[in-house]
């Protein structure tokens, strides 16, 4: 990179700024200039310099936050629901009130297990059972002294989720303080991992619609630099008419995963399907319900900008974004401003932004803190976290008070990519339906029930799933368990048009009478409405013969070689029956009239 200076018309020459430029050389005659090129070129020989600017990247990378499904918090007895009555679920350690800890005592929530920690100095660790509390918990204690609570649930899921994403999971993990000042954080630190975190190195493959009509699907890569365990904070709510901001603890202290993932993508359709991906799994591993829009997963954005073969750009950091079409818009949006912003001869800010998705845009909200400011110190209430494999594990351990790793694989179940083999094998479907099977949580199911209850083709199938019923479901904006037409209906009506009873386009009307929802089946609706196919060859062949007799331009053209123009007449017939006549027989006898 460097300080280009460019000419122009008037024939003087001016500096454009910090640019990456490429530079051909390209020698030219005297007399093949042509007229006022040498005066315009100012007389500097035949060399002419054609300067085009390198073509921006973009860089972008994720920071993804997933709440994990428990029953409790993860230092804390206290219960995790969705939508309770602000403040109706927090211990005193939720709230920090001085002096508290984590609760070294049994609570009635059995996902909870106190940590496991290593011999440290003199004195061994000695396990404590409390048969009397009737749960399943146990505390690890150096002279009678209880250590603090982890819930268990939180670290098999964490452990769950890093297999499941390739990750090399650490037997011993440590615990930091983050220190920032919100009132939703009333202890004015989060508890995290960001020093030796549950799991490291791991990737993440998703699939991506490409080429013109996105009918192409490649598959793209990206790095998992981690898998941290880490605290939720409360919530903050902001009344605008009384200039309030209200705070709700609910949500303080529940169970996080922070999965952090490398700047390896370059678009806001990019990290949408990564994370869409990501939901899969966390949903097929029960490790995460992963609903964005109860906040069950955010994401944080960082975007740069570069010239290729640079070093990478100021980012800035695009936060809690809980939608994934969202995310697509707000990275999309923050590269063409970035890119404007230094085309125009300005600096990038190192500034967290939010997205306005009414507006479409990023807006700023606050300078980014450098790592320095958040002050991170190891937790001094917490020692390290031990994990375990089968080699590792001690022979007089109860195997239920510890985390195993190899347990936990051995019992993962088919992830969305096996899933997706599977169906493009069995059913011999092409992969980008399979994408779209699994994308859409209980459409894969769906399919399938109707797939054992009908005759017809998987191949065929697939299309009235992908078209019709989702085209209507995403129409009305219901999920799959909201559909007026089950399983069994749609497999009902597939079979009247495998069995030929009626034709392709009736089978779309009887669809749309039994999207009402009014309790009828298939086969009623085909009575009441007088849709079976026409069996009667003859009175086909007359309504053929009338079609023909009032297009005789459309005849006409068909004669002359445009064959193009006999769908139009075979689609006039059946607007004639009302889609009770046989497309391919219409077609047959049309062609035969024809000839003749």
């Amino acid at each position: 990179m460097g300080q280009v200076s460019g000419w122009n018309p008037a024939g003087s020459w001016s500096r454009t700024g910090p640019i990456s430029v490429q530079v051909d050389l390209i020698s030219l005659e005297p007399e093949l200039w042509g007229s006022g090129s040498k005066s315009q070129l100012g007389e500097r020989g035949g060399i002419c310099l054609c300067i085009s600017v390198a073509p921006w990247v973009a860089v972008v990378g994720l920071e993804i936050h997933a709440q994990i499904s428990s029953n409790s918090k993860l230092f804390s007895g206290s219960q995790v629901q969705f939508a309770a009555p602000p403040n109706s679920l927090v211990s005193f350690f939720d709230a920090s009130l001085p002096g508290t800890l984590p609760p070294p005592y049994p609570v009635p929530y059995p996902s909870l297990l106190l940590i496991l920690a290593p011999k440290r100095g003199k004195g061994d660790m000695t396990l404590k059972s409390l048969e009397a509390t009737g749960v399943d918990m146990t505390y690890v204690s150096r002279s009678g002294s209880p250590i603090e609570a982890l819930n268990r649930r939180c670290v098999e899921a964490a452990v769950m989720t890093g297999l499941a994403l390739n990750c090399r999971i650490n037997k011993k993990s440590l615990f930091d303080r983050k220190h920032y000042f919100y009132a939703d954080l009333p202890a004015g630190y989060q508890i995290t991992q960001q020093r030796l975190p549950v799991a490291v190195n791991g990737s993440l493959s998703y699939g991506l619609c490409v080429g013109g009509k996105k009918n192409q699907m490649v598959t793209r890569t990206v790095r998992i630099k981690q898998i941290q365990l880490e605290q939720d904070s409360g919530k903050s709510l902001h009344d605008d008419t009384r200039s309030q901001t209200l705070i709700d603890l609910n949500r303080a202290g529940v169970g996080l995963m922070e999965v952090v993932m490398e700047p390896d993508m370059s678009s806001g359709e990019e990290a949408a399907a990564a994370v869409r991906e990501l939901q899969l799994i966390l949903q097929t591993l029960g490790s995460s319900q992963a609903i964005m829009a109860e906040g069950q997963l955010r994401v944080d954005a960082n975007v740069s900008v570069h010239h290729p073969g640079e070093a990478y750009g100021v980012r800035t950091e695009v936060k809690n974004i809980n939608s994934a079409r969202f995310l697509a818009r707000a990275i999309d949006y923050e590269i063409q401003r970035q890119i404007k912003e230094l085309e125009n001869g300005q600096t990038v800010m190192n500034e967290t932004r939010a997205f306005d998705y009414k507006l479409g845009c990023t807006i700023p909200m606050r300078d980014k803190e450098g790592k320095q400011d958040y002050r991170f110190m190891p937790e001094p209430n917490l020692p390290p976290l031990i994990l375990y494999d089968t080699k590792s594990l001690p022979a007089n351990m109860n195997h239920q008070q510890v985390v195993n790793i190899d347990w936990i694989r051995e019992r993962l179940p088919d992830l969305p990519s096996v899933k997706r083999v599977k169906l493009v094998e069995q059913y011999g479907i092409l992969p980008e339906h399979s994408f779209a099977l699994l994308n859409e949580d209980g459409l894969m199911e769906f399919f399938q029930n109707v797939v054992r209850q009908t005759q017809m083709n998987p191949k065929k199938v697939i299309g009235w799933i992908l078209n019709d019923m989702l085209g209507y479901l995403k129409q009305h904006n219901l999920t799959v368990k909201e559909s007026p037409v089950s399983s069994l209906l749609l497999a009902d009506l597939l079979n009247l048009l495998e069995r030929g009873a009626i034709s392709s386009s009736a089978a779309k009307q009887v669809f749309e009478e039994l999207w009402k929802g009014e309790g009828k089946t298939p086969l009623q609706i085909v009575k009441e409405k007088k849709l079976e196919l026409i069996q009667d060859q003859q009175e086909l062949e007359q309504i053929c013969q009338a079609v023909m007799e009032g297009h005789q331009e459309e005849v006409m053209e068909i004669k002359k070689g445009n064959r193009k123009v006999l769908n139009k007449l075979i689609g006039l017939v059946q607007r004639t029956t009302r889609g009770r006549a046989d497309p391919v027989l219409v077609k047959q006898i049309l062609e035969k009239r024809l000839s003749q």
